[in-house]
């Protein structure tokens, strides 16, 4: 019982028990009460933990470079989680676990702790229950988290809604691809990667990005705004980590010196909330959607006695 109980999770977690770490964090991807009872023990220990997210196009390189950024700051002496986010399988619904075979580096690595979770099909790539599993992973004292996502060739914004940076990984070339999410990625990318950078094209892509920055509606409206730094990168060689690195470190400090850290730290939960309210209300919604009154305001409506707007304030009166 003890493998299973939030409290004794919980509480082993925090001591260090990886074991203990990754049974909690199966708990929060199973749901129900007690992934509930597990970040609800898990809350009061967090609040140490820096949150990075890695974003971009599928093929951009994104494990390969969270490899590298994992060795650059193990080699501080910090500790690091990777939650990585991978398309669910279509068979039982787990994570295809591609991203843990490209950080083998890390393996043997007792400061490391790689975790994969499916997105079960959920279209913004960040799975429902990352939330909790990052709450989790700051209980348990990690200084670093990293999200990976899925490149789903959309704007991931949930990415910049669990993260306090974000790193938005592009190759050359990728202006052609993905001209429409040009916008968006802006809006969220606090760094820009132009990974593969030993590829034709890289300082195309980095006048683009540059056009694109210096255009920014958020640049005139905002004297304390962030300009997202471009660093050229090979991660399959490490070159350039070291600039990405210290790029993501002048975010941290920026955001830290503007208070605009605390602000974000402050939407998330916000959002958060609204999102655990919402959930809860359309689970008792859907409840009231099982019962034989249920089923009479059916009848009614289909008989057109009852239109479908009058049957569902009836049921929410009710």
């Amino acid at each position: 019982m003890a493998r299973r109980d939030p409290a004794a999770l919980v509480e082993n977690l925090a001591a260090g028990d990886r074991g203990a770490l990754a049974r909690a964090l199966s708990l929060v991807e199973q749901g129900g009460q007690p992934a509930r009872d597990v970040g609800r023990l898990a809350w009061p220990l967090g609040g140490s933990s820096y949150t990075l997210g890695i974003t971009g196009a599928p093929g951009a390189g994104k494990s390969t470079l969270t490899n590298r950024l994992i060795t650059s700051l193990r080699a501080d002496g910090g500790t690091v989680a990777v939650l990585a986010i991978d398309p669910s399988s279509p068979f039982s619904g787990g994570a295809i676990l591609g991203d843990r075979i490209r950080m083998q580096d890390h393996v043997l690595d007792t400061g490391v702790f790689i975790r994969s979770m499916a997105t079960r099909g959920h279209l913004g790539g960040l799975a429902l229950a990352a939330p909790q599993a990052l709450r989790v992973l700051d209980a348990a004292g990690f200084p670093w988290v990293v999200i990976e996502t899925v490149g789903v060739g959309q704007v991931e914004i949930e990415v910049t809604e669990a993260a306090d940076t974000t790193v938005v990984v592009v190759n050359p070339g990728w202006g052609d691809s993905i001209q429409a999410n040009k916008a968006g990625l802006l809006e969220i990318a606090d760094v820009f990667v132009i990974n593969k950078a030993d590829r034709p094209g890289v300082q195309e892509a980095r006048s683009d990005l540059r056009n694109m920055i210096e255009m920014s509606e958020l640049a005139m409206a905002d004297e304390h705004w962030w300009q997202p730094p471009i660093v050229a990168t090979v991660a399959e060689t490490g070159e350039g980590i070291e600039e990405l690195v210290a790029a993501i470190g002048a975010h941290r400090d920026h955001l830290v010196a503007t208070g605009r850290l605390a602000q974000r730290r402050d939407k998330r939960l916000v959002d958060e909330l609204r999102q655990i309210v919402a959930r809860s209300l359309e689970q008792r919604a859907y409840e009231q959607t099982t019962t034989q009154h249920f089923d009479d305001l059916v009848a009614r409506v289909r008989a057109r006695s009852l239109d479908p707007y009058a049957a569902a304030d009836e049921i929410i009166n009710a």
